[in-house]
């Protein structure tokens, strides 16, 4: 009976081996509950990555206060009547519901006059921008509005433009000036436009073209009827150096974690004859004050 145990036990054995041959790994041959294997080690479950909170925008899409900074544009010059401003039509502060401007857009009619603050200045140059900032960070607004630097490549000359260091200097100097006195404001910067193209349009009227005879932007728009090569060069010179002042622009924007630089928008917007003012063809019309007012609103309230 002994042997019969024996080669029992024996076949048993020999089939529980068989069948673990033909079925996934892990299989064991011994008793249920029995030990592992000597070296044969537990699989730990792999934990789940835990996801990294999303940081909290810093940028408010709905501030509640406006100052804007800036030249002749922002105080919309030539808009309403001939070598005067008329800052009511501003693209930045303005309160003509015609134009819209992004404190109506942003603030409504009531709160425009007591929370908005036009401190730019007809033929100012980034120079100037530091005190303007400063001015602008004693009211303690939500929302600063730049754009400034058409000025520093419309001179008498080529030569006289502000060289792209000194520009960069003077920027950074404005955005640190701003946050000693107002650390938390958001800042709009928009780009300078592109007075290349605003002397291709203006070019064609003969208005524009009498009043340019004044000496308004001598660098881009002197001999404006010149398609000669010497004159070529001479405005391409100049849009090059804008395109040189948008990247700084863009460049000094993006170390301020507060900065939303516009992307070029005001660059490359093709102003056309209905959004130039009727009395110099170089700055813009009501229209025109319009447009900036939609595409500043536009990047200012993005998400």
């Amino acid at each position: 009976m002994r042997g019969r145990r024996r080669i029992r036990t024996a076949v048993v054995s020999a089939a529980a081996a068989l069948l673990c041959a033909g079925v996934a790994s892990g299989c064991t041959t011994g008793s249920p509950g029995a030990a592992p294997p000597a070296g044969s080690r537990t699989p730990t479950p792999t934990p789940s990555p835990t996801p990294s909170p999303t940081p909290a925008s810093l940028w408010d899409v709905s501030p509640a206060s406006v100052a804007a900074v800036g030249d002749s544009v922002t105080r919309a010059f030539d808009a309403c009547a001939v070598l005067a401003d008329c800052p009511e039509v501003s693209w930045a502060t303005g309160t003509d519901t015609a134009v819209n401007s992004l404190a109506l857009r942003l603030l409504g009619p009531g709160k425009v006059a007591t929370r908005s603050w036009n401190l730019a200045r007809t033929g100012a140059r980034m120079a100037e921008l530091p005190e303007q900032m400063a001015g602008a960070a004693a009211q303690k607004p939500e929302l600063v509005t730049v754009m400034m630097g058409a000025n520093d490549a419309c001179r008498p000359t080529p030569e006289l433009m502000t060289p792209v260091a000194d520009f960069r200097f003077s920027f950074e100097t404005a955005l640190a000036r701003l946050r000693v006195g107002a650390p938390k404001a958001q800042v709009y910067v928009s780009s300078v436009p592109d007075l290349k193209h605003l002397w291709s349009t203006g070019r064609h009227s003969p208005e524009g073209l009498k009043v340019w005879k004044l000496g308004i932007c001598g660098s881009m728009l002197a001999d404006a009827e010149d398609l000669g090569p010497a004159a070529e060069r001479r405005r391409t010179a100049v849009r090059e150096r804008v395109v040189a002042y948008n990247k700084v622009l863009e460049e000094v924007c993006a170390e301020d974690e507060r900065c939303r630089y516009d992307g070029g928008a005001v660059f490359g917007f093709r102003f056309d004859g209905g959004q130039l003012s009727p009395w110099d063809w170089f700055h813009p019309s009501r229209d025109g004050q319009a447009r900036l007012a939609e595409l500043a609103y536009r990047r200012i309230t993005k998400e």
